[in-house]
């Protein structure tokens, strides 16, 4: 049922006048329309159909608003230059006691303003299935993406801050489509070839930074449900490695895994 074009809902049933104003794609809608459905359903007489316009109206608002936050991130990067390939790097895992740590770069079309990805955050402020919806919106709009990985076993033996450095190279390399330009969040890059600067909460200011924060802890956290799978008895599935009550039980109780890392578990493993 297509609302704008109806002059009366008189002989419609309140469920198909709701279902047809959910079915509503607020991303095309226009001022013009808003305006017509409001009178449209604000003058019919049953009280049910003309609270529906408050919520259209209160998601069109927040619609409105998300496009503006969402495009002051990119504008961020387009800050750096209007004809260059600009990436974002951001990491998941320096903390954890098991697994490995990950890294994501994105290189978005910064360009194409009128297909920006709504919705991008730090990855710790989205649900869990908000990460994963985005996840594959990113991998799909974006020019490249690259994620790299490093072992408990390398941090053990190098340490967390080389891999963390290390992840973040890997990933800016291998993607597909060189960067003039790296953003990477909290630090520079070490011993890097590709102009770098580094943007403190990256992920809450820079789009592309966003973007490689999100896609690397949907893989890491994926991959933590996958070894969840293998060592049942740390939790796995909901801490992603992370030192949890029931984490640092299980390790207590069963001992530590072939993917834990050593270094992070020495006092517990003291106790």
């Amino acid at each position: 049922m297509d609302l704008l074009n109806i002059n009366t809902l008189e002989d419609l049933k309140f469920k198909d006048i709701k279902l047809a104003v959910d079915s509503l794609d607020i991303s095309v809608l226009r001022e013009e329309d808003l305006k017509y459905l409001g009178n449209l359903i604000g003058n019919d007489k049953r009280k049910n159909v003309v609270s529906l316009i408050g919520k259209l109206e209160r998601s069109y608002t927040k619609y409105k608003e998300e496009n503006i936050r969402v495009r002051k991130l990119y504008d961020f990067d387009r800050q750096f230059g209007e004809n260059i390939i600009l990436a974002g790097v951001d990491e998941v895992g320096r903390g954890p006691l098991a697994g490995p740590i990950v890294a994501a770069a994105v290189v978005l079309d910064l360009k194409n303003l009128n297909d920006i990805i709504l919705y991008i955050n730090d990855s710790k402020a989205l649900s869990e299935r908000k990460r994963e919806e985005l996840s594959e919106i990113i991998k799909k709009k974006a020019i490249s993406y690259s994620i790299s990985e490093a072992s408990n076993l390398e941090i053990d033996e190098k340490g967390i801050a080389y891999c963390n450095n290390k992840v973040f190279k890997e990933a800016c390399y291998s993607l597909n489509t060189k960067p003039d330009i790296v953003l990477s969040d909290g630090y520079m890059i070490k011993d890097f070839t590709i102009r770098n600067k580094s943007v403190i909460k990256g992920d809450a200011h820079s789009a592309s930074i966003a973007c490689a924060s999100i896609i690397a802890k949907v893989y890491r956290d994926n991959l933590m449900k996958k070894y969840h799978e293998v060592y049942p008895n740390y939790d796995f599935n909901n801490n992603s490695g992370y030192g949890t009550k029931k984490h640092i039980d299980g390790i207590k109780e069963y001992g530590i895994t072939k993917i834990h890392r050593k270094s992070f578990l020495r006092n517990i493993c003291e106790d």
